[in-house]
């Protein structure tokens, strides 16, 4: 086995740009170089052009108008706009939020920021699968609740939350709805009118786009969402957000979106059979495995287990060339096990053992069946020297075990 080979198996973190994308970039660096705001020359005119085109294009995406998109650094940029500027817009009518435990740290570090500010934030509990319960979120709105925000894609397990469903109960409550969809613009169906989403978080690097921008739709009618903004200065995108825009990354994000629509089918029952190959090499191979999140509802690309006996760091270390994830790549350098399988309800010492492999547009099924092999010689090399694993196959339940110290 050839363990110098390099394989990336963490396209939930950040994709390649695609090389489409890149040629649609390039001219936007050096020939159609302007500013979208100079609009006393042709070189702004041709910029402004360019960023227009790409707004209209991401908005029909995801089934809204170009003039509902905001462009912004990125997805936590956008969640961060959505989040704070609806909470200071609208709080005359309440202060009251709702999120759930398994959101990105872009979604709850804001609600937690706010509660230092004088908000009231309730965090819905998820299921053993990392599904909420809708009739809880129903319970938890309040009259002074102004903004209910819930992830379409979780970014470590891939469990889709059922939007139109709480878009409904938003709708029917009268409070606002936004939804962190990073994760999942361009690989699932994604229509704002019949989801019902008034604010939508999106990012370019999750879909083989470039790095550093993102966009934030903005519901314009029915109802009209108006926020406070984050960013001081210039009064670009309507005077929400700020700053010189990225007309190569907007341009490149339109592309790429235009082109994960165009091959999402496809795409999505190639990575989700390579995915099943991945998991049934380890569920035959070995023993002691366990599947996180809804294996029903998630993302194709997306597979986390856990292997029991064995810590994650560890495994990963057994593992160099492949590139993987143990915990959420965001928050990595934490040896904390991961908030989002302690939200699920699994243990400490599995969620230790976790890694997530999350599959891409180039993966192929030589790299599924050699990462297959490397994560399976290294597990069962880290279980033969656990004393652990040694008293589980004597089957002795662990859990009755009375461990003394000294």
């Amino acid at each position: 086995m050839n363990e110098s080979r390099r394989v990336y198996f963490d396209h939930q973190a950040t994709c390649p740009v695609d090389p489409r994308v890149l040629e649609a970039m390039l001219p936007f660096f050096r020939e159609t170089f302007g500013n979208a705001a100079s609009r006393s020359h042709s070189y702004g005119w041709d910029a402004e052009r360019a960023t227009d085109q790409a707004r209209e294009s991401i908005g029909a995406a995801i089934g809204a108008s170009g003039r509902e998109i905001v462009f912004t650094s990125g997805a936590t940029e956008s969640n961060n706009l959505a989040i704070l500027g609806a909470a200071r817009m609208y709080r005359d009518k309440g202060k009251h939020l709702i999120t759930c435990g398994t959101e990105h740290k872009a979604v709850l570090d804001p609600m937690k920021f706010l509660e230092h500010e004088g908000w009231e934030v309730t965090v819905l509990d998820v299921d053993g699968l990392g599904r909420i319960d809708l009739d809880a979120l129903r319970a938890a709105i309040r009259p002074d609740t102004t903004l209910v925000s819930l992830m379409h894609a979780n970014n470590e397990i891939g469990t889709l939350h059922p939007i139109a469903k709480i878009g409904a109960i938003c709708k029917e409550k009268g409070v606002l709805f936004h939804t962190d969809a990073t994760q999942s613009v361009g690989k699932v169906p994604v229509d704002v009118e019949a989801m019902g989403v008034d604010l939508l978080s999106a990012s370019a690097h999750k879909i083989y786009g470039p790095k550093g921008v993102g966009m934030l739709y903005v519901r314009r009618r029915a109802p009209r969402v108006r926020l406070d903004p984050i960013m001081h200065g210039g009064g670009h995108e309507r005077g929400l957000r700020s700053g010189t825009l990225n007309v190569p990354g907007i341009v490149g994000f339109a592309r790429a979106l235009e082109l994960c629509l165009a091959e999402r089918d496809s795409d999505s029952a190639r990575v989700g059979a390579l995915r099943d190959r991945l998991q049934r090499r380890f569920e035959e191979a070995l023993t002691h495995v366990h599947v996180n999140g809804d294996q029903e509802n998630r993302l194709a690309a997306n597979l986390n287990i856990s292997f029991e006996f064995v810590e994650g760091e560890s495994l990963l270390m057994g593992m160099e060339g492949i590139a993987v994830s143990s915990g959420s790549a965001c928050t990595s350098a934490s040896l904390e096990p991961s908030y989002v399988l302690r939200a699920l309800g699994v243990g400490d010492e599995l969620a230790h053992s976790s890694v997530r492999f999350s599959l891409g547009r180039a993966s192929t099924e030589d790299e599924v069946d050699y990462v297959a092999a490397r994560t399976i010689a290294a597990v069962t090399r880290l279980r033969e020297m656990s004393p652990l694993y040694e008293m589980a196959l004597e089957g002795i339940d662990l859990k009755t075990v009375q461990w003394t110290g000294h």
